[in-house]
């Protein structure tokens, strides 16, 4: 069961960035996938907050260590630090808010320039649209889902404070941090059988 380490099942520590302008509702998310609360009174965050959370996906265990980063500008050498180690990043904008879906390609370029990435290319990222409970929105659904495409990232659609896709949007990055890993793993694999190959065709060429 999701949330409790079983006896003798180790959980793997994943490390999730929650990443976006100040005030897109990063912290209400992270409330409401860890403790499953929302509170409508909750104050800008201070630097760095982080929870931990424990999930079961494909009967695997996983204990999502989740940082949830200041957006303002003043706290940007407070938060930085937090990017290295990173397994997936969680870039968050708020639906009533054009120009915090504008800023992520700001906040993806942060990231990668402090995270310390080996591959740009296939990091996983996922895209969270949130406050879709608010009926005055600036960001119609296809104007986001053309930036993730462009940026091949996955987009969800979501409200920490109706519970809606939250969880699916967390599920997700882990999903995509297993299929990196599986990625990473299949290079690894070729580029072995690639040496091994060139290392037999050395001995049969001297005698």
């Amino acid at each position: 069961m999701a949330g409790k380490n079983h006896k003798g099942c180790k959980s793997k520590l994943l490390k999730v960035v929650l990443l976006g302008d100040g005030g897109v509702g990063k912290s209400s998310l992270m409330n409401r996938f860890v403790s499953n609360k929302f509170d409508s009174q909750s104050f800008h965050t201070i630097g760095v907050e982080f929870l931990n959370k424990d999930i079961t996906i494909d009967g695997k265990l996983f204990t999502l260590q989740i940082w949830d980063t200041a957006g303002q500008e003043r706290f940007k050498s407070l938060r930085t630090p937090f990017y290295r180690g990173a397994d997936c990043c969680l870039l968050t904008f708020s639906v009533d808010d054009r120009q915090s879906l504008q800023n992520l390609s700001m906040w993806k370029k942060e990231f990668l320039h402090y995270a310390d990435i080996d591959d740009y290319d296939h990091f996983p990222f996922v895209v969270l649209g949130n406050k879709i409970d608010i009926s005055e929105r600036e960001v119609p659904t296809e104007e986001a889902e053309v930036w993730c495409h462009t940026n091949q990232m996955p987009f969800y659609e979501t409200s920490a404070k109706d519970a809606i896709n939250v969880d699916d949007a967390f599920h997700a990055a882990v999903k995509r941090v297993i299929e990196l890993e599986k990625y990473t793993d299949h290079t690894k694999h070729l580029h072995t059988d690639t040496i091994d190959l060139s290392k037999k065709n050395q001995k049969g060429g001297c005698c």
